[in-house]
């Protein structure tokens, strides 16, 4: 037996390894929370005062870009301080809200016009069509924005502008150039974003922080992921692959899963009204011939494995069992059952901000060489938001990734809410205004995975002793699709992928890459369209 066994005493054993830790700061007073408590919740007061309230906090910054911008050209150009009050023939410049008045959009009045007994037709992929009108309005009226210069431009419903341009014969305003309220400051120490550094899979990273950003496992949907989900499982918690891929995982502080965690369910056509025998034979308030709960359990299941071995944030999406206007309001901790026992499960909001540092204590205690302390704030959102806007332009040339980076720049994060994204009615405040850049800038519910690396070229970011402003946006694309999770190194802002597959897979272990066709004008539909579209996602394009 000792003849057995001597070989493999001089075979050296992987060293051990403890988890990378990080904790949760609390939030500061000026980041915005979504959460909407009881002084909050009231539906009474209208849409209007959200636009009103963007205007007056966003427009200080775009005049001064302004400024900036067109203050040394000639003929001196002068800021109208209402869009109404401008003069035919002299150069000037105006801001306010976009407003696209577009002819494909959804109607709310015109839904509720309909014949109801007629079936509506499909929503269309895209808004937009040659008819399209961009308007600028303010609190005095609405002018009209003509031009190459604007047609050529990115942009949607509900963000600020400033437009430099002379009002033509007709009183349209032929516009020369725009100015945006561009990138929100940053307080984050600018050694930690050298370039070199920010580069794809550049770094090794084996001592760093890293978190997995995850979405649209699809749970309960028709073809599942079962097998792609318990080998993420198995990776999370350590218990899968070799060493190397242990080592890898134990470098992972904390999951995040950015909303479509359960499938949506069908709605059930003539469902037959049930009398009060049928009711009372009903088990837990639910009737099991037409709602299954084995997805919830299933899903329970698996965040219960993975929140044993580190914290999990879960965010609800547009597949989920949640309210439909934004911000989504935080899952029940009740329906995970046995993953709600653990602390380190935390159900949030969508959108949310997570601020997110290493655990200092933790960090001296170890072995592990000592790092610098890092603190890095995270913005992140289900892709509700990025999939409405994504309707109201072409593509080509424009792409989903481009479209996140300008919400940067317009400084906020769902500009369509609330014309064509539902959204809480606020009164005194607009929650989607990014007000300071995050550091990690996650959305899920995407078609394939994109990452960039997001600077603000703005002169004033580049005087002596300013902080540059960088952020990282990343677009986390369906795991039940493409079995991509993406790990991101909270030090260097490196990111990379995991893809889980296996040969014969239905699903996973590839993207599918399609060309985006270009966009020709749709007719009009006979009948209006639905205030409602089925789903953000549901669609062709990429």
């Amino acid at each position: 037996m000792l003849a057995d066994t001597a070989p493999y005493a001089s075979i050296a054993l992987p060293p051990t390894r403890s988890r990378t830790s990080t904790i949760i700061v609390p939030p500061n007073p000026q980041t915005p929370s979504f959460l909407i408590g009881p002084s909050k919740k009231s539906y009474k007061h209208q849409y209007s005062n959200i636009y009103f309230i963007r205007l007056r906090l966003l427009k200080e910054f775009v005049e001064g870009h302004a400024r900036r911008r067109w203050g040394g050209i000639a003929n001196n150009p002068v800021l109208v301080p209402r869009v109404l009050e401008v003069e035919k023939g002299k150069l000037c410049y105006v801001i306010g809200t976009v407003y696209m008045d577009m002819p494909l959009k959804p109607n709310v009045m015109e839904d509720i016009a309909r014949d109801q007994s007629i079936p509506p037709p499909p929503p269309p992929a895209k808004f937009c069509s040659p008819e399209d009108s961009i308007m600028l309005e303010d609190e005095s009226g609405r002018i009209k924005l003509v031009g190459d210069r604007v047609k050529d431009a990115k942009l949607v419903t509900g963000i600020i502008i400033g437009a430099l341009g002379i009002e033509t014969p007709n009183g349209d305003f032929e516009v020369i150039d725009l100015c945006y309220p561009e990138m929100a400051p940053q307080a984050t120490d600018t050694e930690l974003f050298e370039e070199d550094k920010m580069e794809v899979d550049g770094q090794d990273g084996s001592l760093d922080e890293w978190i997995a950003v995850i979405s649209g496992l699809d749970v309960g949907s028709a073809s599942p992921s079962d097998a792609q989900i318990q080998m993420l499982v198995e990776y999370l918690t350590g218990e899968g692959g070799d060493v190397e891929d242990q080592v890898s995982a134990a470098n992972i502080s904390r999951l995040i899963i950015a909303g479509d965690s359960l499938a949506s369910i069908a709605p059930v056509i003539g469902e037959p009204v049930l009398n009060f025998d049928d009711k009372k034979a009903r088990r837990y308030g639910y009737d099991a011939t037409t709602f299954s709960p084995h997805p919830v359990l299933s899903l329970s299941s698996t965040l219960s494995d993975i929140a044993s071995a580190m914290p999990v944030h879960i965010l609800p999406g547009e597949s989920d069992p949640s309210g439909t206007i934004m911000p989504q309001q935080p899952f029940p901790r009740a329906m995970f059952g046995d993953a709600a026992r653990y602390s380190t499960f935390n159900c949030e909001t969508n959108p949310t901000y997570l601020t997110i540092a290493s655990d200092v204590d933790i960090e001296a205690s170890s072995s592990k060489p000592a790092q610098s302390p890092i603190q890095r704030t995270l913005l992140i959102n289900s892709g509700q938001p990025l999939n409405d806007m994504f309707k109201y332009l072409p593509s080509p040339p424009n792409t989903r990734l481009s479209i996140l980076e300008s919400t940067l720049r317009w400084r906020h994060m769902a500009p369509t809410a609330p014309d064509t994204l539902w959204c809480h009615p606020y009164f005194a405040e607009d929650p989607f205004l990014i007000t300071e850049t995050p550091d990690i800038y996650i959305v899920g519910g995407q078609k394939r995975f994109a990452t960039k690396s997001v600077t603000d070229h703005q002169e004033s970011s580049k005087q002596k002793g300013k902080v540059t402003t960088r952020c990282r946006i990343i677009m986390v694309p369906s795991f039940a699709e493409t079995g991509i999770l993406v790990l991101v190194n909270l030090r260097t802002l490196a990111v990379k992928t995991i893809n889980f597959s296996v040969l014969g897979m239905t699903t996973g272990g590839k993207v599918e890459v399609k060309e985006e066709p270009s966009i020709a004008a749709s007719p009009l539909p006979a009948e209006p369209l639905p205030s409602a579209p089925k789903s953000s996602m549901d669609y062709g394009f990429i």
